[in-house]
């Protein structure tokens, strides 16, 4: 009866990773890593790397990415560990702008001018990122069924182009 049990259970496990068929983003073992990457010395790294291993803390990141949190994302189009409400501040060309992730898109503002912020927001219906500034709303591209995304030049030409 056991081993019935242990068979169907590997079954079960072995048919959500075949039936997922997505790759997904791994946010959990990447935030992981990243967390790891982020403390310092090579050398510090490297002991929580090998202690990580030797107390299966990757391991079990990864196991719940390709488990739980792929398959959620591939069902539901959303990442569950997504940074929805985070802030970053990036440094452009002409200063410093404050980027805050939404559920749908991004909130750009220039540090200092928070009256004129740009949203980029995608359109899941239509397949499109839109960008949305003083009450108006332009189209930037389309993601097509192949894979190519469809966007417009500033002469109006529409321009197909493959993502490597």
């Amino acid at each position: 009866m056991r081993k019935m049990k242990l068979t169907a259970l590997c079954a079960v496990l072995g048919g959500s990773l075949l039936c997922s068929s997505c790759i997904g983003s791994f946010s959990a073992w990447n935030r992981l890593k990243d967390w790891n990457m982020g403390i310092g010395h090579k050398a510090v790294n490297e002991i929580v790397f090998i202690a990580f291993h030797i107390i299966p803390v990757y391991e079990v990141a990864y196991l719940a990415d390709v488990l739980v949190l792929n398959s959620i994302e591939f069902w539901s189009g959303s990442n569950p560990l997504a940074d929805v409400g985070t802030d970053k501040v990036i440094q452009g060309e002409n200063g410093e702008y404050l980027v805050r992730t939404n559920e749908d898109g991004y909130t750009i503002t220039k540090m200092g001018e928070t009256d004129r912020p740009l949203d980029l927001v995608y359109n899941e219906e239509n397949r499109t990122w839109n960008a949305v500034a003083e009450g108006q709303t332009f189209e930037l591209m389309t993601m097509n069924e192949d894979g190519s995304v469809t966007y417009k030049e500033q002469n109006g030409e529409k321009v197909t182009v493959m993502p490597r």
